[in-house]
């Protein structure tokens, strides 16, 4: 293979994706914390996952046409940091290939080099050792290899096997890992991409996984991703499913041929078969020409058609409704990210316009955050990501955005909270940016949450199940007990300065737990303020900020 065109690379993009997606699960699992937050795999798998839904079924020969539709879908999909600088990475290739019909090897590799430059430039401060140094090292030896050979093939080979060379050297350049003994979750859902890639190249189609990630709960129960569907989220709107009785006059049934071809109609394809039926069930667009093509091979029986846009009004009903409310007129819109009823009250409680329900283990898409204020009338916005997986999606939704926006880089709920303390809705977009960015240096953040696995980490042995005390992203203390990670986190985080310690309480917190603590905090502390607050948040017992 000396050149590739739109259709290749489509098919290179469906099978990346494909096998991204089988691995997610994995990826996930190499998060440095063992807080049960790890998604890497989830985040990159969606990003993936929206720029292949772009190209699927495009019959483009023109390669730069295929890359454009491919780079939109991952930019407006791109979740997590992971999920930013893979949309980069492939913004850059697609660029450079733009006006190519067709590329060479060397095109090829230049493209993943121009790629590689534009992810460095998209990161504020780029950290070696992470999926930009996989992307680096291996775009080089692409560069490198196509100066001896024109078959992509060859290139492609050299790069992945450069792109698991580097991901081994990750934990050297980054000691964090190789405390951990983990290699970078990012630069391995890249290798998986490059894999696929590969794969379309010579024709093959990559191995299921018996740990294939279920992409209908994606990683556990708690990711809820419905929160961000309305119905025009549905690509696919009807639910199909029929058998086919075969007949000896019929075409000869071949189940991989079968499943290939009815790929083609939707997603959600599962199919069974033995020597007299086939069962299909299959979301799609046209329900009957799915059963037209399933008729090749015999009798139609058993079929059933859903509306699954008409079930998602009922079952949502109220929050359809939302979906048409009247437009709102905001001179400036305040967009958080958040999860639980009680922070969310809390943040409109303080002048937050729009909350997106989302946060740790739920990053919201770039075009999640877009969506947020497209209906309404604003003049300018403001955006909380309040996760720092969460600020990269922020900052390239802010660049996007026809009114003039800026990016508070909150990194947690606390100091989301403090600085829209300092809002004023009177003042400017600059005046409110500087007086909310100056709030983030006065106020400290904790945590607590559980731990997922064993682990030794900063000097601390970590068990499976234990609570865990993290402050300011560090974890500082372990224990069997909640209450007493609590109380520990909490006075390792004051010092001479600290005047209001908040308390916002999650799903798995206790009330009576907080108030026995702050009893017996004010009797040792009696010059500061304690708050509590019943936020209601997923993940963390507790959320902990010092003023």
């Amino acid at each position: 293979m000396d050149k590739i065109d739109g259709i290749i690379f489509r098919d290179m993009i469906l099978t990346g994706a494909d096998n991204l997606r089988q691995h997610a699960d994995y990826v996930d699992s190499l998060n440095v914390f063992p807080v049960p937050d790890g998604d890497t795999g989830t985040n990159m798998n969606l990003s993936m996952t929206s720029g292949a839904d772009e190209v699927s079924g495009r019959e483009i020969e023109h390669m730069g046409e295929m890359g454009r539709h491919f780079s939109k879908g991952l930019l407006m999909g791109a979740r997590g940091n992971s999920g930013v600088i893979l949309s980069q990475l492939f913004r850059g290739f697609s660029k450079a290939i733009e006006n190519e019909g067709s590329v060479d090897a060397k095109s090829f590799a230049a493209a993943l080099d121009q790629g590689v430059k534009t992810a460095y430039k998209a990161v504020m401060k780029p950290v070696e050792g992470t999926i930009l140094t996989v992307a680096k090292d291996s775009s080089a030896t692409a560069v490198e290899k196509a100066e001896t050979s024109d078959s992509l093939i060859e290139v492609m080979e050299a790069v992945i096997e450069e792109a698991k060379a580097s991901l081994k050297r990750t934990p050297d350049l980054l000691p964090v890992l190789k405390e951990v003994g983990v290699v970078d979750s990012g630069g391995q859902g890249l290798v998986y991409v490059y894999e696929g890639f590969l794969a379309a190249m010579k024709g093959e189609k990559v191995e299921v996984s018996e740990e294939a990630l279920d992409t209908e709960t994606f990683v556990n129960d708690e990711h809820d991703f419905n929160e961000f569907m309305s119905v025009e989220d549905i690509q696919y709107g009807f639910c199909t499913e029929f058998m086919v009785r075969f007949e000896d006059d019929k075409r000869a049934f071949d189940e991989e041929e079968f499943r290939n071809e009815m790929e083609a109609f939707g997603d959600s394809l599962l199919v069974i078969s033995d020597d007299e039926i086939v069962k299909v069930h299959v979301h799609t667009e046209t329900p009957g020409e799915a059963m037209t093509y399933g008729a090749n091979y015999g009798e139609l029986i058993k079929m059933k058609i859903e509306n699954m846009r008409e079930q998602f009004r009922e079952v949502h009903g109220s929050k359809a409704d939302t979906a048409v409310k009247e437009k709102q007129s905001y001179e400036t819109a305040v967009i958080t990210v958040s999860s639980g009823d009680g922070i969310k009250a809390l943040f409109e409680s303080v002048g937050v316009t729009h909350v997106i329900n989302g946060g740790q283990t739920m990053n919201p898409s770039t075009e999640d955050i877009l969506n947020t204020v497209k209906d309404d009338d604003v003049k300018q916005v403001i955006i909380l990501p309040n996760n720092k997986n969460i600020i990269m999606a922020a900052e390239q939704a802010q660049q996007m955005l026809e009114v003039p926006a800026v990016v508070i880089p909150t990194v947690s709920i606390p100091e989301g909270l403090s600085s829209m303390l300092m809002f004023s809705p009177d003042g400017t977009l600059e005046q409110n940016e500087e007086a909310m960015k100056s709030a983030l240096e006065h106020v400290k953040t904790g945590q607590v949450t559980y731990a997922v696995r064993d682990t030794k980490i900063d000097g601390i042995e970590i068990k499976k199940d234990q609570h865990m005390g993290i402050n300011n992203g560090k974890i500082d203390v372990a224990s069997d007990s909640r209450s007493e990670t609590l109380e520990n986190l909490i006075v390792s985080m004051l010092d001479e300065d600290a005047e209001i310690v908040t308390v916002i309480i999650g799903d798995e917190g206790s009330e009576e737990e907080v108030d026995a603590i702050v009893e017996k905090l004010e009797d040792s502390y009696n010059d500061i303020e304690f708050e509590i607050h019943n936020g209601q948040q997923p993940v963390y017992s507790y959320l902990v900020s010092v003023e």
